[in-house]
């Protein structure tokens, strides 16, 4: 089995496209902002939810922008699954413990720890588990008096990562729905995941499994 560094095929997968917040008014915002994350953790805390979703990634520095689309499911603690359907076929499965990324075009699957992943919170991770977002994020609401149908929460990571600057959670009122995720990092990259046909229902766990196919090339992140 080949190895190489999981955190950097990852990092890859959600920013190429399949691949800070400010404290000046942080104690007068924090009231408001404490209400919104217990209406979120109310609404996804412990459940099970599908939906579609969108992806636009851009890499500043190299001046690249690439999208992908697809279905994504998550039950908690830490299980997911993401199906990219467009521009490519490709699986990201986790069952809370391992983390499986299988490209058929490629016939390759690379395999990690899932927690690296989860740690970084890149791509929407604390969807699988939404308690962890009081633990690792201060947050404040962004203002934003014209588009009243929804609240955008600004999250930044309580322990400085090089990974994650900050992550802009925009959420429906009218049924605390997280209709858009935007993860940005240090270098001015952002990964932006849209998610519409939001369904709450129960999932087979089986789908958090990962069986290797006959014949291909598994590639081990350490």
């Amino acid at each position: 089995m080949k190895k190489i560094s999981f955190f950097s095929i990852l990092l890859l997968v959600f920013f190429i496209g399949m691949g800070r917040f400010h404290l000046e008014n942080a104690r007068a915002e924090i009231p408001e902002s404490q209400k919104i994350l217990d209406r979120m953790e109310k609404k996804y805390a412990g459940k099970d939810f599908f939906a579609d979703f969108h992806q636009i990634s851009t890499l500043t520095a190299l001046e690249i922008t690439e999208t992908a689309s697809g279905k994504v499911f998550f039950s908690h603690p830490g299980k997911m699954r993401w199906e990219y359907l467009v521009p490519t076929q490709q699986q990201i499965i986790s069952n809370g413990r391992t983390l499986w990324i299988y490209r058929p075009d490629e016939n390759q699957a690379v395999k990690g720890s899932a927690q690296t992943f989860f740690n970084s919170g890149a791509g929407g991770a604390f969807l699988s588990n939404i308690s962890l977002v009081k633990k690792r994020y201060n947050a404040r609401i962004k203002p934003n008096p014209v588009d009243t149908d929804y609240i955008t929460l600004i999250l930044e990571p309580k322990k400085a990562s090089p990974d994650i600057e900050s992550i802009h959670i925009r959420i429906l009122k009218a049924n605390d729905h997280i209709v858009q995720v935007t993860t940005h990092n240090p270098y001015g990259d952002t990964t932006t995941l849209d998610f519409w046909n939001i369904v709450f229902n129960k999932i087979d766990v089986s789908i958090f499994e990962f069986i290797t196919p006959d014949g291909v090339d598994v590639i081990d992140m350490q």
